[in-house]
Parts: structure tokens; sequence; C-alpha cells
């Protein structure tokens, strides 16, 4: 799935054309306004593609000002999911899924993790705040609920 959070409007034909080449086919998305940011405009498009087409797709994204989004793609039985975040602030972050969405946070960041924490549990803390993408998390939450007519329902995170 792509999710386009937020885009100039100048910009939303160049993502079209840029997601299209990605992906070996023309697309078109369906843009309404983005209440969050004024001015800007949101996107979702469904795709299915080969292994490793959310990596193209995020790649082509990237590289436009202005422009939140989310890629994320699907597990198959020889390959882990993946998800992609991007902010014009943060930049890219990337994250292994699991079949159910859940980001997988691989044993050597854990350990790297815990060796630069040593006994302080905030810096713990901080490390796999960074190691799970929750900046961009934060960054993009108000873009996910923006809209009241998104067609995807997103629940809440508890806790």
């Amino acid at each position: 799935m792509l999710f386009i959070h937020s885009s100039p409007r100048a910009v939303c034909p160049h993502l079209e054309w840029a997601a299209g080449r990605a992906l070996g086919e023309p697309v078109s998305f369906t843009w309404t306004e983005q209440p969050v940011l004024r001015g800007t405009m949101r996107a979702e498009f469904p795709w299915l593609a080969r292994v490793g087409d959310g990596a193209r797709l995020a790649s082509a994204l990237r590289g436009w000002d202005g422009v939140r989004f989310e890629v994320s793609e699907d597990p198959t039985p020889g390959s882990d999911g993946a998800r992609w975040m991007h902010s014009p602030e943060l930049g890219v972050f990337f994250a292994q899924t699991d079949s159910a969405g859940n980001t997988v946070i691989p044993e050597d960041r854990v350990r790297y993790a815990m060796e630069l924490a040593g006994d302080d549990p905030g810096e713990l803390r901080r490390e796999l705040r960074l190691a799970l993408g929750q900046a961009w998390d934060d960054e993009l939450e108000p873009f996910r609920h923006a809209s009241d007519e998104a067609s995807v329902v997103w629940l809440h995170q508890v806790g």
C-alpha cells in the first residue's frame, strides 16, 4: 500500500509519474485535500508488484520537496515484509515487518541499543524508539487521521 500523506499540489502529477516508473506501469491517484497542512493533497494507492518494488517506489518518491509518505510491502513465502516512512524533516525510515505488519528489530540492532545504553534505561528506551521508527510515526500520525473520508481505518495506538 502507498499512502501519500501530504504533497504540494504542483508535485502531485510528478509523484504519479515517479510511482508509475518505479512500478513499471502508469498509475493514477485519486487526490483529496489534506486538511492538516493547507495547500497539500493526499492519496492512497494499493499496488501489487514484485518483491523489492516497495524499495523502488520509496526511492522514487523520497526526493520530492514537502512530500510525506508511507510504503508497505507484504511478506511473501520467500521474503520479509517491509515498510518505508518518509517526512521532509526526518528523511526515510525503513523496517522489516512480519506477517501481521509488526516492525521487526534485528537482533544486532537490539544488541547495539543495549551496548549504547549501558545501565541507562532512558537511553535504552530512546534507542529502541529510534529502531522502531517512533519519530516517523509521531510525525505522520496527524496526517493519517486527517480525513474522515479516508478509505483506510487506522487503529489508534494504546499506551
